[in-house]
């Protein structure tokens, strides 16, 4: 899979962000897309040719497969770190309207098509707020899909075709362990952020509206 799209959009992303937008970005590419594609992505490459059960059973070990990992972990995780980033296609598709009006209208409408205020502003609190429900709702699917965020060593399986309960091993346990909660970890702190994000915008855009009354009252 090529990731140079993804890349591309939190670059031009980067641009508009305030600070803590910045952070986020970071994270997403550093500790999530190239861990992703440097270390995670070989770890489960072959994870279904490693899944061995303790019987020859034929097409018992493709339904235990399936019961225990009904999505790959790998592709569950690539779904995840598309969607997440592509709310921010919002702020991006915003700032090329502003633009695409000045030169329609062949005047400087705006002081700084990519300053975060008016419209863009509500697009960009927007887009925060979905990236932080698609955080959510991810870990949440997750957890449900595999009851819980662990990696069994050993799992029984009694779905037919196999003839009786079977032990199914998992290859690598710890190693995909320690990537799991890694991978969970950096979900868990791109929320906070996208959080801390929007309290910070929200607080600014109140004491500027705030700030403004008064002036307005005195004048």
């Amino acid at each position: 899979m090529s990731w140079a799209f993804l890349r591309d959009l939190l670059s031009g992303v980067n641009k508009y962000s305030t600070g803590i937008g910045r952070i986020w970005v970071a994270v997403v590419f550093l500790f999530r897309l190239l861990v992703y594609v440097a270390a995670a992505e070989n770890i489960w490459k072959h994870e279904h040719d490693e899944f061995e059960c303790n019987i020859k059973q034929p097409g018992c070990e493709n339904v235990c497969f399936d019961h225990f990992f009904p999505v790959s972990h790998i592709r569950f995780w690539a779904l995840q770190l598309i969607m997440v980033s592509t709310p921010s296609l919002l702020v991006v598709f915003h700032v090329a309207y502003r633009e695409n009006r000045e030169k329609h209208h062949n005047q400087k409408l705006y002081k700084n098509p990519g300053k975060i205020d008016g419209g863009l502003l509500c697009t960009y609190l927007i887009s925060l707020i979905l990236k932080t429900g698609l955080e959510i709702f991810f870990l949440v699917l997750f957890y449900k899909l595999y009851n819980g965020f662990k990696i069994p060593r050993l799992v029984k399986c009694d779905i037919k075709p196999c003839p009786n309960t079977v032990d199914c091993y998992i290859s690598k346990p710890t190693e995909k362990m320690i990537f799991l909660y890694f991978l969970v970890a950096t979900s868990c702190l791109c929320i906070v952020l996208n959080l801390s994000e929007l309290s910070y915008l929200m607080f600014k855009y109140s004491i500027k509206c705030y700030l403004k009354n008064q002036q307005g009252s005195k004048s």
